[in-house]
């Protein structure tokens, strides 16, 4: 199969991204463009994934993440490896989170 050029791939990325915080200015127009951009796998995906996140975050084991949401160790793995970078979108996000609370 062939492939886009990594510099194409990184501009439709930068544009994706800027649509998605233009269109975040609306919780209706954001929600609609999730469900539109996403299979309804791949949107059960991106949600569960993000309770990993939070779970890890609170401090839960990951055999107790997987029983819970009903998914395999490695998965809960993946998630644990994206918040061990203290830079990453992961924390940022929960650092933005927690600021508000």
């Amino acid at each position: 199969m062939k492939r886009l050029p990594r510099e194409t791939l990184k501009k439709y990325k930068e544009e994706f991204a800027r649509v998605l915080r233009d269109t975040a200015k609306s919780p209706k127009l954001f929600q609609e463009a999730l469900i539109d951009f996403y299979t309804p796998g791949e949107y059960d995906e991106l949600a569960i994934r993000w309770q990993i996140v939070k779970l890890l975050s609170r401090g839960e084991s990951h055999r107790e993440i997987a029983d819970k949401l009903k998914i395999g160790i490695g998965t809960v793995a993946r998630g644990s490896r994206e918040l061990r970078n203290p830079k990453g979108g992961f924390n940022l996000i929960l650092k933005g989170n927690k600021a508000k609370s």
